[in-house]
C-alpha cells in the first residue's frame, strides 16, 4: 500500500469516525470468511457496516475526533462496525458475539463517550431510533383514537335509543 492509498483510508476512517452514531472495535481472529460475510450482511440490514483496517492508520485517523479514546482499543486483529443509528450496530454485534465466540468484542464510542464491553451491551439493548419512533406515533395517536371514540360513542348511544323508541312506537 502506498502513501496515497494510506492517505485515503485514513480519510475514510476519519469520516466514519465522525459521522457514525456508534463505532464497536472487535477482535475477529478465527472467524471465517462465510462468518465475515454473515456479520456484514446483518449490518448491511440495519444500515451499518463492518471495516477491517490497519490499526496504525485506523489511529491517525483518530487524532482530534471525539472518540479519540478508543484508540487503546486498537491491538490485534481488530474489526470496526458501525452505524449511524446509535444503537444498531451494538445491538448486532452484540447478537453476533453471542453465536460466535471467536469475535470478541472489545468496546466502542458513542459520540464522544468511550464504551467498555459493558457499556456496548448496555447500548445494544436501549431501543432502535425505528422502535422509539414508533413508541412516539402511538403516544401521539392514542389520544386522537380516544377523542374519537369518545365522540362518536355519544352518537351511537343516540341512534340506539331513537331506534328503541322507534320499535316501541311501531309495536303499539
Amino acid at each position: 500500500m502506498d502513501r496515497a492509498q494510506k492517505e485515503k483510508v485514513v480519510e475514510e476512517l476519519g469520516q466514519i469516525f465522525e459521522s457514525s452514531g456508534v463505532v464497536v472495535v472487535a477482535h475477529y481472529a478465527g472467524l471465517t470468511v462465510a462468518e465475515m460475510q454473515d456479520l456484514r450482511g446483518r449490518m448491511r440490514a440495519v444500515g451499518g457496516s463492518v471495516r477491517v483496517a490497519k490499526n496504525r492508520l485506523a489511529k491517525i485517523a483518530l487524532e482530534g475526533k471525539p472518540c479519540a479514546g478508543i484508540a487503546d482499543l486498537l491491538t490485534g486483529m481488530t474489526v470496526l462496525t458501525f452505524s449511524e443509528d446509535p444503537v444498531a450496530a451494538a445491538k448486532v454485534a452484540e447478537g453476533f458475539a453471542k453465536t460466535n465466540q471467536k469475535f470478541e468484542i472489545l468496546g466502542g464510542a458513542m459520540g464522544s463517550a468511550v464504551l467498555d464491553r459493558s457499556g456496548v451491551k448496555a447500548v445494544s439493548e436501549l431501543p432502535s431510533r425505528e422502535e422509539l419512533i414508533a413508541s412516539v406515533v402511538a403516544c401521539i395517536g392514542a389520544p386522537a383514537a380516544g377523542i374519537a371514540g369518545a365522540i362518536g360513542a355519544p352518537a351511537s348511544n343516540i341512534a340506539g335509543i331513537l331506534s328503541t323508541i322507534e320499535e316501541r312506537r311501531e309495536a303499539a
